[in-house]
């Protein structure tokens, strides 16, 4: 892998137990981007990318499965490193990460924006809709209808940020698909570090994990839902200490099959024969982020460094 330059609630909720190439060749300029009306109309073609974002390298699990189920996409992925994690942030906040990084991949020819982060949908998702109403957006939502659906026990368990679990959408989620279930929401301070740090196992890892799954095993939960990107990455952990009896959900092939579905409808899949070309953009360290990208996905593309400048991300 490179590093390259940019530039050239009805249900019974309890509280929770703890609290191409860096321009596309048909791209418009940064300053036309900057300066669009909300209301202007996105028509890219089918060959323009997919573009992704999340806090730090959690996305990527959305990422995997999107190359995966969409092979001759080309993928532009925004890691917001300099800012992760978005959990504990103010919403406002993560709006406006939000709106900037969505304004950075439109300029680079984006014709799908998946906000591939459970704390920027719940806080931004709407937002950005409403600020680009002409762009198609994919967010992610904790899987409460599956998991309502197939549990036996009656008791869901739910791992996520604070911040999902404020969101308007989370209520929705509950009143609309889990009025005669048990939710269980808990929050897992430090889980997103431990990933971003590539510490997907080891004793630090596996302390966190028990002290935030057992209670929930306990409780009799039966199904997990994993409600923040990264905590994909940490299943096999999560499986160990779970055991067979609780069925772990991961969004990501949902969301994955969301996006096709959403550019079909739009006449924008890309059909060619040849496999999708991707890059990577990080507003942290791009050789830390490089050796996290080659870790968790394989090494599958140029790390474009970028930086934040008053609200506005701009190439280093």
């Amino acid at each position: 892998m490179t590093v390259a330059s940019c530039k050239g609630q009805g249900a019974r909720a309890r509280r929770p137990l703890d609290q191409g190439p860096p321009d596309h060749p048909t791209a418009r300029p940064r300053d036309h981007v900057t300066t669009r009306p909300p209301d202007h109309p996105i028509t890219q073609p089918p060959d323009h990318p997919i573009g992704i974002f999340d806090s730090g390298v959690g996305g990527l699990s959305v990422w995997r499965e999107i190359v995966r189920q969409l092979p001759h996409e080309e993928v532009l992925y925004f890691a917001d490193q300099a800012h992760v994690p978005y959990g504990p942030r103010p919403l406002s906040q993560v709006r406006e990460f939000a709106t900037a990084i969505t304004r950075f991949l439109l300029d680079r020819g984006a014709k799908v924006i998946v906000v591939a982060c459970n704390t920027a949908s719940a806080a931004a998702l709407h937002h950005l809709r409403a600020t680009f109403p002409q762009v198609p957006f994919v967010g992610m939502e904790p899987a409460i209808k599956p998991a309502a659906q197939q549990t036996r026990s009656g008791k869901v368990a739910v791992l996520a940020t604070p911040a999902t679990f404020q969101g308007a959408l989370f209520a929705s989620l509950l009143d609309r698909f889990a009025r005669h279930v048990t939710v269980l929401p808990q929050v897992c301070p430090g889980l997103v570090e431990q990933v971003e740090a590539g510490l997907l196992d080891g004793a630090e890892t596996e302390e966190l994990l028990r002290r935030y799954l057992e209670p929930l095993v306990a409780a009799g939960a039966d199904q997990l839902v994993l409600g923040c990107t990264h905590y994909p990455f940490l299943r096999p952990a999560i499986e160990r200490i779970v055991g067979p009896a609780v069925q772990v959900i991961d969004p990501a092939p949902a969301v994955a099959r969301q996006t096709g579905r959403v550019l079909a409808a739009r006449g924008r899949l890309n059909e060619g024969n040849r496999p999708g070309q991707h890059h990577f953009y990080t507003s942290g360290d791009p050789d830390q982020f490089a050796r996290q990208v080659r870790r968790l996905v394989g090494d599958e593309g140029p790390i474009h460094p970028v930086r934040w400048e008053g609200g506005v991300v701009v190439a280093r």
